[in-house]
């Protein structure tokens, strides 16, 4: 019999309403599949964890996109609005480079981490992830030679006849090949994880006019939630939205935009991936938020992965393994996911070989959620703090530091 979510019995309610902000990382998806995602696996996990949870759209169609969530969980009722920070249209531009330039995009990143000593200082943190992230090397390299070898045969077979026209169909057949390749890649994500891979990696020093602008309008928000009467502002950022959603709570804090009694606001960060920025010689900025926020005395900080999720760093201190822990560092709290008991034998089977189910399984239901359960977490009646005060961290956790770079911006 599975077992009840850690909601069950739950006799405290700190939260009857909530805002969520939700900070993909980079994908090209838009948030209407992310719903449909969060609608699908929320009643999944309700009618296991047996409570109530319905989704409907906001009263209100302009404005940002949102949706809300009621939760019943033992009579205790909450109202959440899930507002998603949208910056896809930006990921999707970013993917438009040609097969050319995707290759050059390669070679300059494949450098950049070898150049800098990154590459073999994130092997020794965490071997798994950097398997994942040479993989679109390895694959599109493969793609090359193929295209190349039936290139080279057709010119060999036409070329017996008249040797310009069989370079002509050489040179077809080769390209005809690499545009196939092309075409299929949302089933090989070969170059989407090397737009992804490349776009973050020469952004460490600083974003582009148009996201610095997005992530601008992102903090206004927050903040304005802030100044209304949310029990909990929760922001949630997911992979590469990780660091993102640091950077925004870190700048927010500096500047002021967080009261010092604040104790609502909280971050939750899932499957991040920030060692692969900030072990980078230019990430002095992000490197100075994770330090900054690290010592928040007034933000709930927890992060979650799980070392079945091999698309992130599983149970690394972003901080601390990135050479930024302050001595009063106060988060993040890094929790265990651990997907081989939170899902049933079965579908753990079943997800061993699916490289990105596993990286989104976060946002999805769990057969036997045990301490994690995003739903509850991002509707249920309790605030994060509350939710996690007096757990441990992960007996698993990293703490070491690999990174050649440690440096920071000035405040």
């Amino acid at each position: 019999m599975l077992a009840k979510c850690m909601e069950t019995g739950v006799t405290e309610q700190t939260v009857k309403k909530r805002q969520v902000f939700y900070l993909p990382g980079y994908d090209p998806m838009p948030a209407r599949r992310y719903r449909e995602m969060y609608r699908r696996e929320g009643v999944a996990q309700a009618k296991i964890s047996g409570y109530d949870l319905s989704i409907s759209a906001k009263p209100d169609k302009n404005g940002p996109y949102s949706w809300q969530v009621k939760t019943d969980m033992d009579g205790l009722k909450t109202h959440t609005n899930i507002e998603f920070l949208l910056w896809n249209d930006i990921v999707q531009k970013s993917m438009q480079a040609s097969i050319p330039m995707t290759f050059w995009l390669m070679l300059r990143t494949l450098w950049l981490y070898l150049h800098t000593g990154a590459l073999f200082a994130l092997i020794r943190l965490r071997p798994a992830p950097m398997i994942a992230a040479l993989y679109p090397v390895g694959v599109l390299l493969g793609q090359l030679l193929l295209a190349v070898l039936l290139g080279w045969v057709t010119v060999e077979l036409v070329g017996v006849v008249f040797k310009p026209l069989g370079w002509a169909i050489g040179l077809l057949v080769a390209y005809f090949v690499m545009v196939t390749f092309k075409k299929y890649d949302p089933r090989i994500y070969a170059y989407y994880l090397l737009y992804d891979y490349a776009y973050s990696a020469w952004n460490a020093g600083g974003h582009p006019a148009e996201l610095r602008k997005r992530l601008a309008s992102f903090k206004a928000r927050i903040a304005d939630a802030l100044a209304s009467d949310n029990d909990e502002v929760l922001v949630v950022g997911h992979s590469s939205g990780a660091h993102l959603a640091i950077e925004l709570l870190a700048e927010m804090e500096r500047k002021g935009n967080i009261k010092s009694d604040e104790t609502r606001l909280a971050l939750l960060t899932l499957g991040q991936v920030v060692p692969m920025v900030s072990y980078l010689p230019a990430a002095k900025t992000l490197r100075r938020n994770l330090h900054d926020l690290a010592q928040s005395k007034t933000l709930t900080w927890v992060d979650f992965s799980a070392p079945g999720d091999g698309a992130c760093f599983a149970l690394c201190d972003p901080v601390a393994c990135s050479g930024v822990a302050p001595a009063d560092q106060t988060g993040p709290k890094v929790l265990s996911a651990a997907f081989s008991k939170t899902l049933s034998a079965a579908q753990f089977k079943k997800q061993k070989n699916q490289f990105f189910r596993q990286h989104f399984q976060y946002l999805c239901a769990f057969d036997n959620p045990g301490i994690y359960d995003y739903f509850a977490i991002t509707a249920g009646p309790k605030r994060l703090s509350v939710r996690y005060e007096g757990k441990s961290a992960s007996p698993s956790m990293q703490t070491r530091c690999t990174s050649f770079y440690k440096d920071m911006s000035d405040a």
